[in-house]
């Protein structure tokens, strides 16, 4: 049974009247959230929230969208710096008198809460409770991330574990998310991998639980969140989705504990990935806007990584306007994007891996939408051409979908040759998604049966990974 629709309050607050207004407008052309969010180019759960007055900073752009949807004659947009203007310049200030106290008292200044929960942190819709100090023992997830039972975790014959955190308990937990990464983008994720993965996540998000002096508070929520993020990798690239999931949230909830804009921003983008994968690019596009909530406080190259994900959410939908929207929105971005900016973790989204990224999103349209398929091709192209060893996953899936494309859109003599150099590369990996791309391959392969060269690709890929 639906549940009834909160009854809204305009003179509330700048905020609900604005919901108030765009609720009405709603209803009376009979859409529903999702279908509202989908012709604007955002989730249909960001609509409900911004109808309740419950989204924290409503970007510019998404209120113009819906002044030309519904031809308002520019209504939100006038109404926007009342609305969410205000809020976000309260904020600054609010930081800065923040900062300036922390100074005057010469202590460190200690974040509390969630970065948009403000003193007392709400928990997001499908999101973990904030992370304390002990509540990840009670919410279920860290049993998931290895097979390892969790009252393990703090044995001391499997785990040791200190007393008080240091300096360097912090930069061994930065020091394994850097060498997990490593091995993930070589090796893929299974294997080997997910087993010192998950050992590594247990000793780390461990450390919540000891005793952590206030200045080193954020770094560790910070470390745990990198680790975090580099294992949902290795378990989404291995199809241990549930853990993926649940790893990638834990990652988010602490990076919002430290405060960390950069780190939450990748957890959304490998949330949305992740959905767009495994065919929920709904869910991918609500995680991928809210991964640029305040995009004003990510560098360009966080932007473009997210602007991405939307195109891959839209590509799967079939959704030709809003997917080259999102890529154009992407390439901009990227351009403007400086190397000296860029946190470490963001070092792999160079030229190669964009161009790999935004072509899958093309590559759906010209699969779905009979689109041309020259644009993803030619992106697809200069990822093969620009993937280092280290990327070995990426150069071999980037190849494998420019063979399919090829194989589905143009020559397969030229497709099963791109095909064989991607089977050379794939055989090595443990990853589960590309050896999916390679399964599909196959069946474009096998709609050329007369073609010798494409019958010899489609019987060395079944050869290679099990259909």
């Amino acid at each position: 049974m639906p549940q009834p629709m909160k009854e809204l309050d305009p003179g509330a607050s700048p905020q609900e009247w604005f919901g108030n207004e765009l609720r009405k407008l709603r209803l009376a052309e009979h859409l529903s959230a999702k279908e509202l969010g989908h012709a604007v180019q955002v989730s249909g759960d960001m609509i409900l929230a911004i109808e309740k007055g419950q989204y924290p900073s409503c970007r510019r752009d998404v209120a113009q969208r819906l002044d030309n949807f519904f031809t308002t004659g520019g209504l939100f947009d006038r109404a926007w710096p009342m609305a969410f203007g205000n809020r976000n310049a309260d904020k600054k200030r609010a930081d800065a008198d923040k900062a300036a106290t922390g100074r005057g008292e010469g202590t460190v200044q200690v974040r509390t809460g969630r970065i948009l929960g403000g003193d007392a942190p709400i928990p997001r819709p499908g999101s973990h409770e904030p992370v304390h100090r002990r509540s990840f023992l009670h919410i279920g997830g860290l049993a998931a991330i290895a097979p390892i039972d969790l009252t393990e975790v703090f044995a001391p014959a499997g785990l040791s574990l200190p007393a008080t955190v240091g300096p360097s308990d912090i930069d061994q937990v930065l020091a394994a998310a850097t060498a997990i990464s490593g091995m993930d983008n070589e090796l893929g994720g299974g294997g080997m991998v997910r087993d010192v993965a998950g050992r590594a996540m247990q000793w780390s998000a461990g450390l919540l639980q000891a005793q952590c002096p206030e200045h080193l508070r954020a770094e560790l929520f910070a470390s745990v969140s990198r680790l975090g993020i580099v294992v949902g990798a290795s378990a989404f690239d291995s199809y241990h989705h549930d853990d993926a999931t649940q790893t990638f949230k834990f990652a988010a909830d602490c990076a919002e504990e430290a405060g960390d804009w950069h780190l939450r921003a990748k957890t959304y983008s490998f949330l949305a990935r992740q959905a767009v994968w495994i065919n929920a690019p709904d869910d991918g596009l609500t995680f991928a806007e809210k991964g640029l909530v305040r995009s004003d406080r990510l560098t360009a190259t966080e932007q473009a990584m997210l602007h991405t994900a939307r195109a891959r959410a839209f590509g799967k939908m079939g959704n030709v306007r809003e997917t080259m929207a999102a890529v154009g929105a992407a390439d901009d971005a990227f351009s403007r994007a400086r190397a000296s900016e860029a946190s470490p973790w963001m070092a792999y989204y160079d030229e190669a891996q964009h161009n790999g990224d935004t072509a899958h999103a093309l590559f759906d349209l010209a699969i779905l939408a009979g689109q041309d398929p020259g644009r993803a091709a030619r992106r697809f192209d200069t990822a093969v051409k620009g993937h280092p060893d280290a990327y070995r996953r990426s150069r071999a899936i980037s190849r494998t979908k420019l063979a399919s494309l090829i194989m589905a859109k143009g020559d397969p003599r030229q497709a099963a040759a791109i095909g064989h150099d991607a089977l050379d590369e794939v055989g090595r990996l443990t990853s589960r998604r590309a050896a999916d791309d390679l399964r599909q391959l196959g069946r474009f392969a096998s709609k050329h049966q007369q073609i010798p060269e494409a019958s010899n690709l489609r019987a060395r890929i079944a050869a290679t990974v099990s259909t």
